[in-house]
């Protein structure tokens, strides 16, 4: 490994390889920075930086070239349509549209969010970087302290988040399809690989080939959402146990949890140092179009994410919405409730017509 001192003085920068020096000093106008490169460096006296030249060989210099490899190969995600695109393709209007394809709340979310939203003071003011009001209520809302909770642009920026503090590129996640299907495009945009352990055919985990992969390949991490999408099956606690007791840290997706009738694991995270939870306003509190979702974590991993997170990642009209809506939990187990009602309903409906 060798260093670089640059030395800048008006618009000329000259090269300096002979001083291993890795400090940064300012003398007057003379500018001193290092860089850091991992190839021994040639001898030689301070030089002037050349340009290089966007042609070389006769070839063109693109645009793309710049780009990471692997990005490159990327296929973008699939996301759903909106109402106003489907509005203009159906020449149908918005409210007459019933949409199923996104799990999106169609039963709106509490009044008072719209009272909150419509009396904001300070949008121009960029919001709390700790979401401290929020966290506040999702505290008491949840029954654990707010310092284990982290809130994000929806729970997909925390699974990015997550991803981003945990993996190297290279590195394995294990997924257990099918299921949410933004765990193997983030651990792609990652540069991760991902290690498929498919469900059965009753939905349920296939727990002792989890434990062979967990051995053989060594992945980091596993994703599992509970109730699963698309199928609504829930993990048993032994389940989750025998997952806890590996080697690889577990992120638990709870994004549908109100729809389940059980207790949030989130409490878990103060004894299992490998396990994550994560939750959303989207379905909860019908709140998918502000983007607000919420994790709980291990003292030992939060830290980390408050470092490398974007420092004001959840809007003030966001973090504004869900302190309203937490404000009537009675009317956010409404939405849960009757979908669990529905049901039977639903199951008889599709027998008749399979």
């Amino acid at each position: 490994m060798g260093v670089i001192d640059l030395f800048c003085q008006s618009s000329s920068c000259f090269v300096d390889r002979r001083k291993p020096n890795p400090s940064c000093l300012f003398e007057g106008k003379l500018r001193r920075g290092t860089i850091t490169f991992m190839t021994p460096p040639a001898s030689s006296s301070a030089v002037p930086v050349k340009e290089e030249s966007q042609q070389e060989g006769g070839c063109s210099l693109t645009g793309d070239s710049f780009i990471r490899p692997h990005l490159r190969k990327l296929s973008p995600y699939q996301p759903i349509l909106p109402f106003e695109v489907l509005s203009t393709r159906l020449g149908r209007k918005p409210e007459d549209i019933v949409k199923l394809d996104a799990n999106e709340n169609p039963y709106g979310p509490p009044p008072e969010v719209f009272e909150a939203l419509g009396s904001i003071k300070f949008p121009y003011i960029y919001p709390d970087p700790e979401s401290r009001r929020l966290r506040a209520a999702l505290a008491e809302d949840s029954g654990l302290e707010a310092d284990y909770i982290l809130a994000g642009c929806g729970a997909d920026e925390l699974i990015d988040l997550i991803m981003r503090c945990v993996l190297e590129p290279g590195d394995k996640i294990l997924d257990c399809p099918p299921t949410f299907t933004m765990y193997e495009f983030d651990a792609a945009v990652n540069a991760a690989l991902v290690i498929k352990v498919p469900r059965k055919l009753d939905f349920s985990l296939d727990v002792n080939r989890i434990i062979e992969v967990v051995e053989q390949e060594k992945p980091k991490c596993i994703f599992l959402t509970s109730p699963n999408n698309p199928d609504g099956s829930i993990i048993d606690d032994e389940t989750l146990l025998k997952i806890l007791n590996l080697p690889i840290l577990v992120v638990l997706d709870e994004a549908y949890i109100e729809f389940a009738g059980i207790e949030s694991k989130m409490r878990w995270v103060k004894k299992y140092e490998n396990l994550i939870v994560l939750r959303t306003f989207s379905k909860r509190a019908a709140l998918a179009g502000l983007r607000v979702g919420y994790g709980a974590f291990p003292l030992s991993i939060i830290e980390y994410l408050w470092r490398a997170k974007q420092p004001y990642n959840v809007s003030v009209a966001a973090e504004i919405a869900a302190c309203a809506a937490l404000e009537n939990p009675a009317y956010l187990e409404v939405p849960g409730a009757t979908s669990i009602s529905a049901l039977p309903m639903a199951c008889n409906l599709l027998a008749e017509t399979a």
